[in-house]
């Protein structure tokens, strides 16, 4: 085979079979086809699109690039989850452990944040001293032992989809569903995990700004999952507003611990105890946790019991972190300057841009544009309105968490510009728009 027609093919609208897919990847991993090539070929895809069948071959194709992750000998059944990237998503801080309370194993591979906000790994780091860098062996003995492990993702681990992002950052060719949903589809069936938990984000904080290309990506992702074997579930969730109140690394780590100790915003943990009511969904098999509510309240009862929190401190102190951090979140880093962001007017809250809230804590040093940069992890917003609430004049929207003078004055410009409050009243954002099982 030759790259070259494989790329005229693509370009030419013609769907290219599983055993060319397979050849090109395989040949860009090893470096037999050059940059450029790829370039051409992602291009081709995002103009002319891709067939289900033409997206689950590129999809095992960038998996099979590398290891796949054997994880029976931590359970028989292991259940993962994804998100598509969010404004204050702690989710997988809040959702793993309760999990994991209720005898469901979890060993997740996570990224680190590149953009405007910190990752999962970023915000674990917040604990002093806690090792993302597991290998394979530790990831598999610390969820056996413990019930729960979360490591960062190796280069290993579908190595050809580091090259195509890396390549698709540069190329405009980033807003395919195909290369999207591939990208995703191949680090989740990589992972090993049978049954996998979609959330997908819609709104001004995601990347899908449309309920409909939402619904899409999820339904393809779906597809992906059910063509190759995988049990799945996708949520479609609101990003118009954080999740939660806080956007930044320690931040959220200590808002995440509030919720395990049973307090907290109500909106994030909603959020929380369904994503984690359809993990355990899939792991029940149709024999047990087959009634959403019912697995709500058990998983109510692991937050009210502490049983989350247990497995959460479980795991920092098991990866070496300082679980006095756990217990006491006043010794996470904390800011120097705490500036409190008012309100103009009376009224009701209309926005809360999410997007515009990400900028601000981004200005502040909680995010990164190169994945070598550092973060400040003390930095950050807490957000104290949401969309419908009644503010009055002067009220305070939000609480900027500063280092650095000139930094905060470049975040509030865009922290004062992600709040909009009008004299009509307005309705509270839904936290989902649709589940696809």
């Amino acid at each position: 085979m030759h790259a070259v027609d494989i790329i005229e093919k693509k370009r030419d609208k013609l769907e290219l079979t599983p055993d060319e897919i397979k050849w090109f990847i395989d040949a860009y991993t090893r470096g037999d086809v050059a940059d450029y090539q790829a370039a051409a070929f992602c291009m081709a895809v995002y103009l002319n699109g891709m067939t289900t069948d033409e997206i689950t071959a590129l999809t095992m194709a960038m998996a099979e690039s590398g290891e796949i992750l054997d994880l029976s000998e931590v359970s028989g059944y292991v259940v993962d989850k994804h998100s598509s990237g969010g404004v204050g998503d702690k989710t997988t801080l809040v959702v793993l452990p309760l999990v994991a309370a209720l005898g469901v194993p979890v060993a997740k591979m996570s990224g680190r944040g590149l953009g405007l906000t910190g990752g999962t790994l970023d915000k674990l780091e917040s604990t002093t001293g806690f090792n993302v860098r597991l290998t394979k062996e530790e990831l598999m003995d610390y969820a056996r032992i413990n019930g729960l492990a979360l490591g960062g993702q190796t280069r290993k681990l579908a190595p050809a989809d580091d090259k195509l992002y890396s390549l698709r950052d540069v190329t405009g060719t980033i807003p395919s569903l195909a290369l999207i949903s591939s990208s995703i589809m191949s680090k989740k069936i990589a992972a090993g995990a049978q049954g996998i938990v979609l959330d997908v984000k819609v709104g001004l904080g995601a990347f899908m700004k449309d309920i409909d290309q939402a619904r899409e990506l999820a339904q393809t992702m779906v597809n992906i999952g059910r063509n190759v074997g995988r049990d799945m579930v996708a949520v479609i969730s609101d990003m118009n507003q954080p999740l939660g109140r806080t956007v930044g690394n320690a931040l959220e780590v200590a808002e995440s611990i509030e919720i395990l100790r049973g307090g907290g915003d109500e909106y994030v943990k909603a959020h929380c105890l369904e994503i984690a009511a359809y993990m355990l969904k899939l792991a029940g098999q149709g024999e047990k946790w087959t009634d959403i509510d019912a697995i709500k309240a058990e998983l109510q009862e692991a937050i009210d019991s502490g049983a989350g929190l247990d497995k959460f401190r479980t795991m920092i102190k098991a990866q070496g972190g300082d679980v006095r951090m756990v217990d006491n979140t006043k010794l996470l880093a904390q800011a120097r300057i705490k500036y409190p962001l008012k309100a103009n007017q009376a009224g009701y809250v209309h926005q809360v841009a999410a997007d515009q809230i990400a900028r601000a804590a981004f200005e502040l040093g909680a995010g990164r544009e190169r994945k070598e940069d550092d973060i400040d992890l003390a930095v950050g917003l807490e957000v104290m309105v949401k969309v419908g609430d009644v503010v009055e004049a002067g009220q305070t929207l939000a609480i900027i968490h500063a280092n650095d003078e000139v930094k905060l004055l470049h975040a509030r410009k865009f922290a004062q510009s992600a709040f909009i409050v009008k004299d009509e009243p307005a309705d509270p954002l839904p936290l989902f728009y649709g589940v696809i099982e």
